[in-house]
Formats: structure tokens, sequence, C-alpha cells
């Protein structure tokens, strides 16, 4: 009788699955690669300072993307390379793309009661003050509101408001906001400080001429050349400086010393600190330095 055998199983064969190419293989509406983030990232560290990390490949791609959809683009490399050809309007476009503004009224309370002890203390003075990262206006009126209170309404103070955002640098200087964004400031503040939106306006809020009367507002790349022909006693640059690299943040604190009086005091945010920068600046407080 015949023995039967079992001859092992083979394994199944199973052919690679055809390669996509083109966006749709990442998931996204254009092509997206290293050498893209490396260009981008040489530019506007060149036109603004920024330094990017790796970790902002899906920030920088989300945010320049909508820069290829306005301009007609259908590449990274095509539209970059058109950027390079042109020193135009789409600079400011894209340099307004990929800076980010985060800001709140009084953010960093802290700070808002030293600005007031500050000008108390010298009430007849006729302040200078820079606010150098005006965003969307919060912090530079949370600024004139805390001067108008410690000056009283016959105090004499000037007020400049710089951003190298110019999107952000109109809504500031239109002063208009909605209800929800200024619930955190005291009913005084809103009664005294704010006109309240009727009819079309409802929910909106504008800031009162009394207080705009002591702002300007005025486009300014901080790793440039500063524009200002007489000094400041009060600097407010919070939250800049992170997203510098040692070299630039050091080039600017420069900048920034030339343009503020000696003893001047200078804002910065919570997560910067300048302990390297002791020739130009002395620290006197939580995030604040005195000019030397």
């Amino acid at each position: 009788m015949l023995q039967q055998t079992t001859l092992p199983r083979r394994a199944p064969v199973v052919l690679p699955a055809p390669q996509e190419e083109g966006p749709l293989a990442q998931g996204r509406e254009f092509v997206w690669t290293d050498g893209d983030f490396t260009r981008i990232k040489a530019l506007i560290y060149k036109r603004a300072g920024i330094s990017l990390h790796d970790g902002k490949h899906a920030m920088v791609y989300s945010r320049v993307s909508r820069r290829l959809r306005d301009t007609g683009h259908t590449s990274f490399k095509a539209y970059l390379d058109w950027l390079e050809q042109h020193d135009g309007p789409e600079w400011q476009e894209f340099i307004n793309a990929l800076t980010t503004n985060l800001t709140a009224f009084f953010r960093e309370q802290h700070h808002f009661t030293i600005l007031d002890e500050l000008m108390r203390a010298r009430r007849g003075h006729d302040w200078r003050i820079w606010c150098s990262a005006a965003s969307t206006g919060e912090e530079p009126y949370s600024i004139a509101m805390t001067a108008t209170e410690a000056l009283g309404s016959g105090g004499s103070f000037h007020l400049v408001n710089s951003d190298i955002d110019t999107k952000v640098l109109a809504t500031a200087a239109q002063g208009v906001y909605k209800s929800d964004g200024v619930k955190g400031l005291s009913p005084e503040r809103l009664q005294r400080f704010f006109m309240r939106g009727k009819g079309g306006n409802a929910g909106l809020m504008r800031v009162k001429p009394e207080l705009q009367k002591h702002m300007e507002f005025l486009s300014v790349n901080l790793i440039e050349e500063l524009p200002f022909s007489e000094p400041f006693d009060i600097v407010f640059c919070r939250n800049v400086m992170i997203y510098f690299d040692a070299e630039t943040q050091r080039r600017v604190l420069e900048r920034i010393h030339r343009v503020m009086k000696p003893g001047g005091m200078l804002f910065v945010g919570h997560a910067e600190n300048f302990s390297d920068a002791r020739k130009h600046f002395e620290l006197r407080g939580k995030t604040v330095y005195e000019r030397v």
C-alpha cells in the first residue's frame, strides 16, 4: 500500500502594490519635499530672521500652500522659483503666512503691574513707548489703558506699535474686536475705553479715539535697522526672540539697545532669557530688563 506524503505548503506570493505618484500619495493637495521645506526655511530666515526647526513641516506646508492657491502655482518649487525672481508684494504675503500671532489683552499681567508702578512714579514725564510685536492690537491697547490709568487723562505718552505682519497690524490699527475677545476686561475698562457696536455692528467693540490718539502703527522688521530717531523709555518685545537663533537674538538686542534711553525698561516673554546680554541689559524683575 502506497503511503501518502504531504508536501509543505508554499507561502502565497504577494505582489507589491503599485506605487502612487504625485500629491495624493502624500494625502496632500501639493507635492511636499524636504527640499521645499529647506528652501522655505532659508528664505524666511533671510527675510525675517525666523528660525524654523524640523518639527514645523506640517505648519509650513499648511500656511504656504495657501499662497500657492492664491497665486495660481501648482507646486512649491514653481512658487518659490517665482518668488525669488520677483521683489514685489508677495514677499510680504509670504512673511505674513509664516509669522505666528498669539495674543490677548493683559497677557502676562505682572508686566502691566510693573508698568503702572513705573509710570505713576514719574507722572509728569513725557513717555515714549514701543510695542515691537503689536500683532492684532491686544498688547498695545493693554499698554495704552495702563498708561492712561497711571498718568491720568492728561498724561503724556506716545506709543509706537509695530509688527512684521502687515495684516495683523491693520487689524490693530482699526481697534475693533468681537465682544468675546474683550470678555476678560473689567466692566470699568470696557466702559471707559470701548464703544459698543449697534445695529449691523452688534457684537463688536471699538477702542475709543481718546485711547487711539496716543498711538502710531507701522511695519518694522527687527532684523533690519530700526527707523526711529528718538529713543524710548519703555520697549515691549515679548515672545519674539523665541523665533530667532542666538546670533539673530544678539543683533536684535543690540538694535533695541540703541533706540532706548539709558535706564529704560525692556519687557520680554516668559520663555526668554538674556543673561548673556549683560553689557546691554540688567535683569530688574521677572522678565523685565533695564537698559545699561
